[in-house]
């Protein structure tokens, strides 16, 4: 059966996005293989057909799935005998909030602290529009946000102690294994590491080793993608 995901790419076929990644990983955890197609922010026609113009979308089996969190779910109610990515409707839910929390709470400061060097990823054609589009967001030039990324990488890491609670008395948000809502946070987590050559945490953070077993899974999908420079 042909499966495809298109996912945002940048300079050098770089795919960073902490969305589509969030897909890879729900895509492996389901043991499902897929064709992976990339889209530069001035390549939108490409995904014409799902009726927006953001990615990840994900085609399969006739169906046409965009944005990560109802791919996710899509997935899990199309393969019910593949391991399951909630555990049931009560740590779906759960992850719906752990969801919500990243694109809310830990997104924005972490955004800010590199987004100068998302912009850098880039392929020249697209620098333009994205400089435009996130200096109308933030209110202030790329620059100006590169000047004060130690304060928004401040920010970032105060947002994960959440996190830090959880990791500390088991292995997994989702408990003893992985499960989607680990691949949430992952997820941003690459997209720091594949997007910039800051390092989102701290030495002595404790999500470090959870950073690190997660990335590891499915013979180091996440690993296997050289970090940026």
């Amino acid at each position: 059966m042909a499966r495809t995901l298109y996912e945002l790419s940048g300079k050098s076929d770089r795919r960073f996005s902490p969305f589509c990644w969030r897909t890879r990983f729900a895509l492996a955890h389901k043991n499902l293989t897929v064709d992976l197609v990339p889209v530069a922010f001035g390549e939108k026609e490409k995904i014409v057909f799902s009726g927006q113009q953001l990615v990840p979308v994900l085609v399969d089996d006739g169906a046409t799935i965009s944005d990560s969190w109802k791919i996710a779910c899509y997935l899990e109610e199309k393969y019910p005998r593949a391991p399951s990515l909630f555990g049931g409707a009560t740590g779906q839910a759960e992850a719906l909030f752990i969801n919500h929390w990243c694109d809310k709470s830990v997104h924005p400061p972490l955004v800010q602290a590199i987004i100068f060097d998302v912009f850098n990823n880039l392929r020249a054609e697209d620098q333009r529009y994205f400089r435009e589009t996130r200096e109308k967001r933030f209110g202030k030039s790329l620059e100006a946000l590169y000047a004060e990324r130690e304060t928004h990488l401040a920010n970032f890491r105060r947002t994960l102690e959440p996190a830090r609670a959880v990791i500390g008395t088991q292995p997994f948000l989702g408990g003893a294994a992985p499960n989607y809502a680990d691949y949430i946070l992952a997820g941003t987590l690459q997209w720091a590491r594949l997007a910039s050559p800051q390092e989102a945490l701290a030495t002595d953070d404790t999500l470090r080793a959870w950073r690190d077993r997660v990335f590891g899974l499915f013979d180091g999908l996440a690993n296997k993608v050289p970090a940026a420079a």
